[in-house]
């Protein structure tokens, strides 16, 4: 029996300076959530990560007793910084009852151009895993970069980067601090050090 489409639950987080557009595959289960908001996964890193690159503290969106994300100093940060938050599907089937990209089988990819259209200062995609990023590439055209690396693509007009960054999840066999210098190398690159 084939697994329900699920739609994606959140709306694009598109802040009017955003500068970048990170994009994941698809939120796990809500059941893994530990807030409503992109990466919510209170094991997935990529909030430790930004805590690490620019205020030198994983731990800084972290409520270690509550077993959560600081939600409102995440939102604060990625407006500040120029975040923009969403994911290459729209709509999924998970064909096993887990959140791995391997498992995801995607329905309806999201139309991440009518996304760029709405943040006209951005100038870099980041996909943060592998299926993200093929998804994109096919949506382009473009050939997928080495992790840690970014190729050019043109977008109506604008000269774009897009960064494949190493997956944020604690299956991805990198270590945390390894993880943040590959990030840091993107904002160095686009400016944005902390």
């Amino acid at each position: 029996m084939a697994s329900e489409v699920e739609r994606h639950p959140f709306e694009p987080f598109l802040p009017e300076n955003a500068k970048v557009l990170f994009l994941g595959s698809f939120p796990p289960q809500p059941k893994r959530w530990s807030m409503e908001f992109y990466y919510p996964n209170f094991i997935n890193d990529f909030w430790r990560i930004m805590g690490l690159i620019f205020f030198a503290d994983k731990d800084r969106f972290v409520d270690a007793g509550a077993k959560k994300f600081k939600l409102p100093e995440i939102i604060s940060f990625c407006n500040e910084y120029g975040f923009a938050m969403f994911d290459t599907a729209t709509a999924v089937r998970r064909l096993k009852d887990n959140a791995s990209d391997k498992f995801l089988e995607v329905v309806e990819p999201t139309d991440v151009g009518a996304l760029l259209r709405r943040i006209p200062a951005c100038r870099a995609v980041v996909t943060t895993g592998e299926k993200a990023t093929e998804t994109l590439c096919a949506a382009f055209g473009t050939m997928p970069p080495a992790v840690g690396e970014y190729s050019s693509f043109h977008f109506e007009g604008r000269d774009m980067q897009l960064w494949r960054m190493p997956s944020s999840s604690r299956a991805y066999p990198l270590p945390l601090q390894r993880k943040a210098d590959v990030y840091r190398r993107l904002f160095e690159e686009l400016g944005m050090n902390s």
